[in-house]
């Protein structure tokens, strides 16, 4: 049986689109740009400043350690000195549900969030950071679970004790409600507004910060924390941020109405009937195991990442199987980001740029680059940086038009970069920092090296993931500073920070920086 159940496209642009009263008259008459914030923590214009980056980190304990809580310990030490936070999605696993956001999210990060003395005081929808968390959505924080699974886990029957008891997935008796306990978390909810004149005060006192682009939401660290939108832009220090929501653009095009499109339509098929059966053999073998024996134990978070593996893997080939209906793209961010990419390489003042967003387009974690979604992303993004390369020419010099692309997804850590792609995608380097908190990920077997119809495109200069084997095996949890230096074009030193589980016990180190 599914055990997450991932909505359509239209669905959650709709949804979320319903969610901030996108483009409302009260909104548009004030000239409001809703994909812009201001980060108003007085040192905006420092040339010099670094910021933390974690992914995929929403999961709880782990049989008596908690990866995420360890992680978040790491970067106390660098906390006075970084200035935000980019949260590169996947925030509560498995199925972004609100129940979790007390174990998964607040109480691990619970110095950053005002009141943090006393996390379960602190509202899921009423967080205030003290040191500003940026994320983006990852597919995770918009899943739900299937109406028989969600009937199910209300009963206590084998079902449920088989997959929380022993599996510890985080599936409690509700799912994401298509993303809405992620917007209510972390986006500026205007659809809770509802009285006459109440949106408008509201607008009027939060969203006085003035841009290029007309007024935005003022974000003040310690008092007003929300995100406009689901996806948006920022400048610090010079630097252009640019946050994506990459679920709503991952979709892989139908397979053909051809010969060769049905025999691959009948082998994904007959692949995702094999992995149905390999999950259910894990699933039934862990019941078998006691979580309080720590032998044991290690061996259900093995079985975890397996099933959690799987699971992914099912949902990309429904991806490709799902040709009875109209493949969605959201046309409406790609070009929203090909016209601010131009606008920033045409002010003077922005000396760089930094795209995030969840699902990587150049990786070699073990599941991900043979992806449909993996594929569909690296051409849509390749073909928006090709547009916005034909316009402004030879204005980049021998730059390329992204200084760094930061992404989740994949479950580890990982620097990525590409050579001749043959698109406006080449010479960028690309960091992977998935492995905050949930089950690792190892790397392929086919090595560093990335091919593209038979031509190297890329290589992995870089990666922490699972690794070993038996006693001898290491989980690796990672974040990252970054150490932005002044200067045009900026560099960016890259400090990884690893908390590693290795023979039941911790250890913490930092990785040799490396400067891009």
């Amino acid at each position: 049986m599914k055990l997450v159940s991932d909505p359509a496209i239209a669905d959650k642009i709709r949804k979320m689109n319903q969610r901030v009263r996108w483009q409302d008259p009260v909104i548009v008459e004030r000239g409001i740009d809703q994909t812009q914030l201001v980060l108003d923590d007085g040192s905006s214009d420092d040339p010099e400043f670094s910021f933390l980056v974690v992914g995929d980190s929403g999961s709880g304990g782990h049989r008596g350690h908690n990866p995420q809580r360890q992680v978040a310990e790491l970067m106390q030490p660098h906390c006075q000195e970084c200035r935000f936070m980019l949260h590169t999605g996947d925030v509560i696993y498995l199925v972004g549900s609100k129940e979790y956001y007390q174990e998964n999210f607040i109480k691990p990060y619970r110095e950053f969030l005002v009141g943090g003395e006393h996390p379960k005081r602190i509202a899921y929808d009423r967080m205030v950071f003290t040191r500003p968390i940026l994320p983006v959505p990852g597919n995770h924080d918009y899943y739900d679970l299937p109406l028989l699974f969600g009937l199910v886990s209300f009963a206590t029957m084998p079902l449920r004790r088989l997959v929380r008891s022993r599996l510890d997935l985080d599936v409690g008796a509700q799912g994401s409600w298509q993303g809405d306990a992620y917007a209510k978390a972390f986006l500026d909810y205007l659809k809770a507004f509802m009285l006459p004149g109440d949106l408008a005060r509201h607008l009027d006192e939060h969203y006085t910060a003035k841009t290029d682009t007309g007024r935005c939401l003022r974000y003040e660290p310690g008092r007003f924390t929300r995100l406009p939108n689901r996806y948006y832009t920022f400048r610090y220090g010079g630097i252009d941020f640019f946050a994506l929501d990459s679920n709503t653009f991952n979709a892989p095009p139908p397979l053909p109405a051809t010969q060769e499109g049905e025999a691959n339509r009948k082998e994904l098929e007959v692949r995702r009937d094999e992995l149905e059966q390999q999950k259910m053999q894990y699933m039934e073998q862990s019941a078998k195991l006691n979580p309080d024996n720590p032998a044991e134990a290690e061996q259900l978070d093995d079985m975890q990442q397996r099933v959690s593996q799987i699971e992914e893997i099912i949902v990309d080939i429904d991806k490709q199987l799902a040709t009875d209906e109209k493949t969605v793209t959201d046309i409406d961010q790609l070009q929203w980001l090909k016209q601010r990419l131009i606008e920033s390489w045409n002010t003077a003042d922005v000396r760089g740029r930094v795209i995030y967003f969840h699902h990587p387009p150049y990786v070699t974690e073990a599941t991900k680059w043979q992806q449909a979604q993996t594929l569909a992303v690296r051409n849509r993004l390749r073909d928006v940086l090709n547009a916005v390369a034909e316009v402004i020419g030879s204005k980049t010099g021998d730059r390329p038009l992204v200084d760094l692309v930061l992404n989740g997804h994949a479950h580890c850590l990982e620097h990525i970069e590409t050579f001749n792609t043959g698109g406006a995608d080449s010479h960028i380097h690309w960091i992977v920092c998935g492995g905050s908190g949930y089950s690792l990920r190892r790397q392929r077997t086919e090595g560093a090296d990335l091919m593209e119809d038979q031509k190297l495109v890329a290589r992995s200069h870089l990666f922490i993931g699972r690794n070993g084997q038996g006693s001898q095996k290491r989980r690796p949890y990672s974040c990252l500073r970054i150490e932005v230096k002044g200067g045009s074009p900026p560099k960016f030193i890259i400090r990884p920070l690893v908390a590693e589980w290795y023979q039941r016990q911790w250890h913490n180190y930092e990785v040799q920086p490396f400067t891009i």
